[in-house]
């Protein structure tokens, strides 16, 4: 079994605390988050992932397990499919601006979901059908597998300063060529749009405002 994943049920199991993680409240971000002082470019991009890390685990704890595969209709992704989606995608985006191992493939989270090591599995491409058969071993994985993806990301920000964020990326299938910068931004717009969805989704369950 992954370690991580092993420690992180057992903290489960002894503390009844659904996440590793500190909870994202105005009172444990950093002084210049919380106002006092001005934010830079490093800061903005930490509270924005800390804001979708703390929305997907308040989204999913508490749900029944068919709740994570209702889909209103056949051409729509369920609350499992989005969540391993988006996390996937801050994996590999965030490993590659790292230049460094995917968490899937290092911590062998691909195992644990009985899924493909390959990279490029996040889920582009995947049909509707795909999307409906889509299941998770259990809820706990996925938590597990989010944070352990988030520690990837935030310990990654720490090791960049804002002049890092002009950096250009040599992908010249892009036109123009992107930075960090616009990356981190692209997969904050990425993760929003399917956190959102995710409680969008949950709110059509529970029959109740989102």
């Amino acid at each position: 079994m992954n370690p991580y994943y092993a420690s992180y049920i057992e903290l489960v199991q002894n503390y009844d605390q659904p996440s590793t993680m500190v909870p994202n409240t105005q009172e444990n971000r950093p002084p210049a988050i919380k106002g006092a002082a001005k934010m830079d470019g490093i800061e903005v991009l930490q509270d924005a992932f800390s804001r979708i890390h703390s929305t997907f685990l308040s989204t999913l704890r508490g749900l029944a397990p068919e709740d994570l595969y209702y889909s209103p209709n056949i051409e729509c992704n369920t609350i499992a499919w989005l969540a391993w989606h988006l996390t996937r995608v801050q994996d590999r985006h965030i490993a590659d601006l790292a230049e460094h191992e995917q968490e899937w493939i290092l911590g062998k989270w691909f195992e644990e979901f009985g899924q493909s090591p390959a990279p490029a599995n996040v889920g582009f491409g995947h049909t509707p059908e795909q999307v409906q058969n889509f299941t998770l071993p259990n809820l706990d994985l996925m938590l597990a597998y989010h944070d352990a993806v988030y520690f990837q990301s935030a310990s990654y920000l720490k090791t960049i300063t804002p002049t890092d964020l002009d950096r250009i990326l040599d992908e010249p299938q892009y036109d123009p060529l992107p930075t960090i910068g616009v990356r981190l931004v692209s997969v904050i717009s990425d993760n929003s749009q399917h956190v959102g969805q995710m409680a969008y989704l949950r709110g059509l369950i529970q029959g109740r405002s989102w």
